[in-house]
């Protein structure tokens, strides 16, 4: 385990994060329903590919193709018993990319959710998923990674997991958890109590923020929380290239790449650091988001009404900070980045 990504971050101001797995995926081929991970074995030229991708494109981080690289997530596809190769592989074939590059690029090792719902309101226990994350970060370690990253997660009992597993290995770790009830998780987690827990946690990650959610309006609502109540911290922000729709019976997003540039600024201006898409985000987007930073005069901190007038509007009344209940909804299973 290499501690690159902090060498980088002290000699730059901003680091282009990837863009969408998923989404890029289902453009080469791969069939909803299918395991992702399975590719690094049998088309793993389309994974590498896909790295490239993202480089060539200005990222200075890439995600390994390993987000639902837990037993609990391949157990699904019959592939339990393939976590450390599976994940092995693909920070392999990520770090063929980037030690290939003429820059300097941070291998991130994926680590989606299990799946499960964790003590006490579901069945699986802490000791579990702890055990399950350390399988899958050890992996992605001797494969290659710089770096474990938690992403997408609901709750703070499975970033504990994730934290306590990354602590084990004696890894550097980041996360994100996905902001999209009314600026909560959907285990109810408020942007300024998840950056009250870093400290708590078994390893402190290096940098924490969101991803995915709804759109980067809401995204950059809660990276105004997180850089409020953690001033200082290095802040994350991953947001969807727009909303998804449903054309010709596919899922399109429709944030254009000039929105997306509009975007990287804003999340610049909020206080973010390292930025990049989720859902939706191909290479056109991160090339406008490079250029975009690249030129970029910082401003002042946006407000509420600059991000609407910029990306459109929020899709609930407030962040979920103030004294709203909790919203209730049906439990909804995330599978992949798309």
């Amino acid at each position: 385990m290499t501690d690159r990504l902090t060498r980088l971050l002290e000699t730059r101001d901003w680091l282009l994060l990837d863009g969408a797995t998923g989404t890029n995926l289902f453009a080469m081929g791969l069939e909803a329903g299918d395991a992702p991970e399975f590719w690094n074995f049998d088309f793993p030229d389309r994974i590498r590919a896909l790295h490239q991708g993202f480089v060539d494109s200005g990222s200075d981080v890439i995600l390994t193709n390993s987000f639902g690289g837990t037993s609990y997530r391949l157990k699904l596809h019959n592939g339990q018993d393939r976590v450390h190769e599976i994940n092995r592989r693909a920070a392999e074939l990520a770090r063929e990319v980037a030690d290939a590059s003429d820059r300097e690029i941070i291998v991130a090792g994926s680590m989606g959710p299990t799946g499960e719902l964790m003590e006490p309101v579901g069945p699986l226990s802490h000791a579990d998923a702890v055990a399950a994350f350390e399988e899958q970060g050890r992996a992605l370690i001797e494969g290659g990674a710089d770096v474990l990253w938690g992403e997408t997660i609901s709750s703070e009992e499975e970033m504990a997991a994730i934290a306590e597993a990354a602590a084990n290995i004696g890894a550097t770790l980041c996360g994100t958890l996905s902001f999209d009830s009314a600026g909560r998780t959907m285990m109810g987690v408020t942007s300024s109590a998840y950056a009250e827990m870093q400290g708590i946690f078994a390893t402190k990650p290096l940098a924490f923020g969101a991803n995915c959610g709804t759109g980067a309006s809401d995204l950059l609502r809660t990276i105004l929380g997180l850089t409020e109540a953690a001033p200082g911290a290095i802040v994350i922000a991953k947001a969807n290239a727009g909303i998804p729709k449903y054309v010709d019976g596919a899922i399109e997003y429709d944030g254009t790449p000039e929105t997306m540039a509009e975007y990287a600024r804003l999340a610049r201006d909020s206080g973010a650091r390292l930025i990049g898409g989720c859902c939706g985000t191909r290479n056109p987007h991160l090339v406008a988001m490079r250029a975009a930073l690249e030129e970029h005069t910082p401003r002042e901190r946006p407000s509420l009404d600059t991000i609407r007038q910029a990306l459109g509007d929020f899709s609930s009344a407030d962040d979920g900070t103030g004294d709203a209940p909790t919203p209730t909804r049906e439990r909804r299973s995330r599978r992949k980045r798309t």
